[in-house]
């Protein structure tokens, strides 16, 4: 399951955005450190095509792909020294897949902190490359020692140049996702090893600006209108990462509503389908995400896998088995398995592919795995 942990200054809204999107639990208040401890929610991807399949087979269980949320509590200047919460705040960064900054443009007189965004987004990047930077500094002399008495080691040397590079970037006050790519395709060295060999050199040292990125723009519901025209500056700043605007509150207050209820507020307010379908979009979309699926009458499942994987790797994430003994891949895309009715009559009128190892998963796809072990 993937992480996303919410990063942010005091009072830019990180409570009420996990609140809006994993359903409450978080304490949301209008002070610092209201949050002392990362809370942590879970929350079901919702998927039209896995309920339409679900319904077709008449599936007795449904199962959606789940994403974990982390509230890691807000750091303040000073935090890669140990200002406010930041050591401990800083360590659950390091956990996560992905950084979600959460960054404040909304003006309230109750609510105490700045209101521009550029400024949150400055003091944040600032403290996590300073604390990246430290880090480095205290393990690169070591690894550079180690490097020199084991001159046939390949991959010592590799990480030696990767900290060479994070260093020389980092003590320049550049983070590393500014160093290399946001996007999701090539945010990560599974994706382009050849092209970004460092990022696969550093993996073991979890720094905190050596993950992918994406911001949420927390508007007011009076900035509702403008909110392309808020979120301009900061995708400048950070070219190419996903800025996704949203009034927090409002859909916070969404989130505790159920049903007609809730479609009616969020269609009162032109807020779509919410900010859970919104942000899993943009989340997936970082992390290079795709999801494939499978159905029958005992279960319908929806299974995420990293875009670029072949058959063998996507059954892997149904069992090991799977990926061990793989022989095969039947697969039809779910459109057109819903216009044929069923996956026998899909059979019957030979619409079903046969991929082998080499088939690269399509999002969408409906699988169904042979293996033998």
């Amino acid at each position: 399951m993937e992480r996303f942990g919410f990063v942010g200054l005091p009072n830019a809204g990180k409570s009420s955005l996990f609140n809006s999107l994993a359903g409450g639990g978080a304490l949301a208040a209008p002070y610092a450190f209201a949050t002392t401890d990362p809370n942590i929610g879970v929350a079901r991807v919702p998927d039209a095509r896995l309920d339409a399949l679900a319904a077709m087979s008449a599936s007795r269980k449904v199962v959606p792909t789940t994403t974990e949320f982390i509230d890691i509590g807000g750091l303040v200047e000073g935090a890669s020294k140990g200002e406010g919460l930041g050591n401990r705040f800083l360590a659950g960064i390091r956990e996560v897949d992905a950084i979600v900054f959460v960054l404040r443009a909304f003006d309230d007189a109750d609510v105490p902190g700045p209101a521009d965004p550029l400024e949150h987004l400055r003091i944040v990047e600032t403290e996590l490359t300073l604390a990246d930077l430290e880090s480095v500094e205290s393990r690169i002399n070591r690894r550079r020692k180690a490097s020199r008495s084991q001159p046939s080691d390949t991959a010592l040397a590799e990480e030696v140049a990767a900290l060479d590079a994070a260093l020389d970037h980092l003590a320049a006050g550049t983070p590393l996702y500014r160093a290399w790519p946001l996007s999701g395709d090539c945010n990560g060295s599974e994706q382009n090893p050849q092209q970004y060999p460092h990022r696969a050199a550093l993996r073991s040292h979890f720094l905190l600006t050596d993950k992918p990125v994406m911001a949420v723009l927390n508007i007011g519901e009076n900035q509702l209108d403008a909110a392309a025209e808020l979120a301009a500056p900061i995708e400048a700043e950070l070219p190419g990462a996903t800025v996704l605007p949203l009034s927090v509150q409002l859909e916070a207050e969404a989130a505790q509503l159920t049903g007609d209820e809730r479609t009616e507020l969020l269609e009162g307010l032109g807020l779509g389908e919410g900010a859970l379908e919104r942000f899993v979009a943009a989340a997936h979309g970082l992390l290079g995400l795709r999801t494939f699926l499978t159905t029958g009458e005992k279960e319908s499942r929806a299974w995420t896998f990293r875009a670029g994987w072949r058959a063998p790797q996507c059954a892997g994430r149904i069992h090991t088995d799977f990926e061990r003994g793989f022989i095969r891949a039947e697969v039809i895309d779910w459109a057109e398995l819903l216009d044929l009715g069923s996956w026998s009559a899909a059979r019957d009128a030979g619409r079903l592919r046969v991929e082998g190892k080499d088939y690269p998963m399509r999002d969408g796809d409906v699988v169904e795995f042979r293996f033998n072990v």
